[in-house]
């Protein structure tokens, strides 16, 4: 007899934690509109956070709900966004892409060390060790740190230890913005073609005792740039993006290549009075 007892008592006890979680999931249900999925698969599924959300899936709810519009994402195709507008029919927008740019041409070939540097091959463990031995202070220590973190192949070291940007393949994640430990990197909108390719707040000849293209505050480009495009602070160039920076006039009188002119299809360009850098090898220290 207690045996059957104690089956009806958990028999019961069963039927009511069924009864209380239905009534538990009909009031806590919270409607997800199905094309959230269908959204998610046609994304890139990169989640780099370019769109300036947190992944794609995110990305695809705040879609759904009209908070965006597909151009947003700029690691998709074209065919990519317009799929995903039609599907949802809205207009696809356009946003523009970025891309990661150094603040930095000091390579081996033209950037000599002060010291030598011997521990983890990291310019973050570099950095803690009098600044990374390098004779530039603000410049690239060039063990890569950009490199590893990059999950998207974009950041690739050169043969003088600087890292190079393949626009094609950047996505704007900002990984190499956060672990470069002299703040060089940036993103910028792929269309902002003139750009300083220095960082350093020194000024004068004696720069380039320590790199051959560091800006030497002459401030030639500003002279030559229209109207107040670019000003000196801090002895560097400071370009206003708001203005019209779709000509190469400022970059030509820049002694040392400091400012520069990126092209999609030829990539860096200096201007007619810049040195030109014939040395392959390392820079000595005292070499000039």
């Amino acid at each position: 007899m207690s045996i059957i007892i104690a089956i009806c008592a958990l028999g019961g006890l069963t039927l009511l934690l069924a009864i209380m979680l239905m009534l538990a999931n009909k009031r806590l249900y919270v409607y997800e509109d199905p094309r959230i999925d269908t959204v998610e698969d046609m994304l890139p599924h990169a989640n780099c956070g370019a769109c300036n959300f947190p992944g794609c899936r995110p990305f695809a709810e705040a879609l759904v709900s009209g908070q965006v519009l597909p151009g947003k994402c700029t690691v998709s195709t074209e065919d990519g966004r317009l799929a995903i507008a039609q599907f949802l029919g809205v207009d696809p927008g356009s946003e523009e892409k970025r891309v990661a740019r150094l603040a930095c041409a000091g390579g081996t070939n033209v950037a000599q060390n002060r010291a030598q540097y011997q521990g983890l091959a990291s310019c973050q463990a570099a950095s803690l060790v009098s600044g990374g031995g390098k004779g530039c202070f603000w410049g690239c220590l060039g063990h890569g740190d950009c490199e590893v973190v990059c999950d998207f192949d974009a950041i690739t070291m050169n043969s003088h230890s600087i890292p190079e940007v393949n626009p094609d393949k950047c996505t704007a994640c900002g990984d190499c913005v956060e672990v470069c430990p002299k703040d060089l990197f940036s993103l910028q909108p792929i269309s902002s073609h003139l750009w300083v390719a220095c960082k350093s707040l020194e000024a004068g000849e004696e720069v380039l005792e320590n790199c051959d293209v560091g800006c030497t505050a002459c401030g030639k480009c500003a002279m030559d740039a229209p109207g107040e495009l670019i000003t000196m602070v801090n002895n560097l160039p400071v370009i206003n993006y708001n203005l019209n920076h779709q000509m190469k006039d400022s970059i030509q009188r820049c002694p040392t290549g400091a400012i520069v002119w990126i092209d999609e299809k030829q990539g860096v360009i200096k201007g007619r009075e810049s040195k030109k850098i014939i040395r392959k090898g390392e820079r000595k220290l005292g070499q000039s």
